[in-house]
């Protein structure tokens, strides 16, 4: 897990990356977490419309009732991540680990591509606390998008 290492001690800027490693998720988490950070999970599979990623995302990091569920409340709650009691914000900053991000990417590439710009716009945030999202598997050629391998 070098790069999700180096990411974690802050010799990596938090971003949105590309990972292909094919560790369990259980152990990404395990490592984000001993390193002191916070950890979401997006099954990516399972979501292949707006309304079905913006459901996802908000049950991952476990959003309140009011989240509207348009890019606007997804901005919004993300600032908000580490405000909610059974989710805290650490040091170690948030990572959100997509799984199978490729499926909302062929099948809708506008609401993808607003996803991913909301994300973006998160991790830019710095003083809402450290933000990284790791797009694990395959898609399309995203050649804005580091990779963390």
């Amino acid at each position: 897990m070098t790069g999700l290492a180096a990411l974690m001690a802050g010799r990596r800027v938090p971003g949105i990356y590309r990972w292909h490693a094919a560790f369990g998720v259980a152990d990404v988490q395990h490592s984000v977490e001993h390193a002191g950070g916070r950890f979401a999970y997006l099954d990516g599979w399972k979501s292949q419309s707006k309304d079905e990623f913006l459901t996802a995302i908000g049950e991952a990091f476990g959003f309140p009732d009011y989240y509207g569920r348009n890019f606007d409340a997804l901005l919004d709650c993300l600032r908000d991540v580490g405000s909610y009691p059974d989710n805290p914000d650490s040091e170690g900053g948030t990572v959100l680990l997509w799984d199978g991000w490729g499926t909302f990417a062929r099948a809708d590439e506008r609401a993808f591509s607003m996803a991913l710009s909301v994300l973006g716009q998160r991790v830019d945030e710095r003083e809402a606390g450290k933000f990284s999202v790791l797009l694990r598997g395959e898609g399309p050629d995203l050649s804005d998008v580091p990779s963390l391998d």
